[in-house]
């Protein structure tokens, strides 16, 4: 790699250390607004003050991760058209210097940023969102410990041959309603456990089954087996009844992989949830490089409307970036669009417009 410059190392300094501040000012206006909107409720509730505190820590890591786009976009516009109104961008141009050679700061700033959005998205994220939004169910929405899990219609694979199914989920009573259980050999079915409710026993660690059928499969004729009531052992879990529905947010990549593939195998509705938490894991840290280039593209020309032009161009593109990966990321969970195609998607337009901006900035 060739030795940098001067300018190289002022373009540096003033990428890296603009978007450090953009992070600082932000970040506290956004606590203040969560802040006014929550007090009420954390003093309704009584939540203890540790908790506030650690609450509002992964509130810093989850809100820079979440606006990183806009916090770059708007840092990179702001002192790029800083150096434009001040000549220094044409000064620079004039000596000889190609504006892809120009651009090369940059770009090493956006594989800093690029870096630490990746590390962050792999090991720190995933513990902030886990505290972040477990607190808000907890302590901050209406009947938040209900809404945190699947409670209606939860369809599992616990094994390669052992399926269940409550078509609803009582958090509250421990209690899952309209319980099957199917044991397969192959695709034949072995055996069908029925009951109109389960419930966990924690002190055995037991189920109690009301309107207990069991349907065993025989060559001739079917053994059934019915009780009012019956206490059974099974190898799942009560999460496994209901589990929670963000959890695939609150894993590292090692962790988030395993479960996927756990999941599959279970035959899980909602694979393409976690399969768009994975893949922004790597789009979020390319969009850096992507919004490199569009930010300088746009404000590197000094405007006759000032950095205000620019500045008023950058935050519509930053917001509809944003708005587009929301809407492609919801495409995802909720239809039959591929999730890598739906996350990449906003990157994949926003390149073009990358490309296409810089080949006229360039003329």
């Amino acid at each position: 790699m060739k030795k940098l410059t001067i300018i190289d190392k002022y373009i540096l300094k003033r990428y890296l250390s603009t978007f450090s501040v953009m992070l600082l000012l932000f970040i506290p206006v956004g606590i203040i607004v969560d802040v006014s909107e929550k007090i009420n409720k954390i003093l309704e509730n009584k939540v203890p003050f540790v908790k506030v505190a650690s609450y509002y820590l992964d509130f810093i890591i989850y809100f820079a991760n979440l606006l990183f786009p806009i916090f770059l976009f708007l840092s990179i516009i702001w002192f790029t058209s800083k150096l434009a109104n001040n000549t220094e961008i044409i000064a620079i141009l004039s000596s000889g210097i190609s504006f892809r050679r120009f651009l090369r700061p940059y770009i090493i700033g956006a594989s800093i940023v690029s870096l630490f959005a990746l590390l962050m998205g792999f090991f720190l994220v995933p513990k902030a969102s886990e505290g972040f939004k477990t607190f808000r169910y907890m302590y901050l929405i209406g009947n938040g410990r209900n809404e945190m899990r699947e409670t209606e219609d939860v369809y599992r694979q616990i094994s390669d041959t052992e399926f269940i199914f409550v078509s609803n989920f009582n958090q509250a009573a421990k209690t899952g309603y309209n319980f099957v259980f199917e044991k397969f050999d192959g695709e034949r079915l072995i055996y069908k456990i029925s009951a109109t409710s389960i419930q966990w026993e924690p002190k055995d660690s037991t189920y109690t089954l009301l309107g207990y059928n069991k349907r065993t499969i025989g060559e001739l004729n079917d053994k059934i087996e019915t009780e009012n009531t019956k206490k059974m052992k099974f190898k799942f879990e009560l999460d496994d009844l209901t589990p929670v529905i963000y959890i695939a947010e609150t894993l590292n990549l090692t962790e988030l992989n395993k479960f996927i593939e756990k999941e599959r195998k279970r035959g899980s509705s909602n694979i393409n949830r976690y399969l768009v938490v994975k893949y922004r894991k790597y789009s979020i840290p390319i969009s850096a490089f992507i919004l490199t280039i569009i930010a300088v593209a746009v404000s590197s020309m000094k405007r006759r409307g000032g950095m205000g032009i620019n500045l008023a161009i950058g935050i519509a593109l930053a917001f509809s970036y944003v708005f587009l990966d929301k809407i492609f990321g919801t495409l995802a969970e909720k239809s039959s669009i591929n999730p890598i195609i739906a996350v990449w998607t906003p990157n994949i337009i926003y390149g073009a417009l990358a490309f296409y901006l810089l080949r006229n900035a360039k003329r």
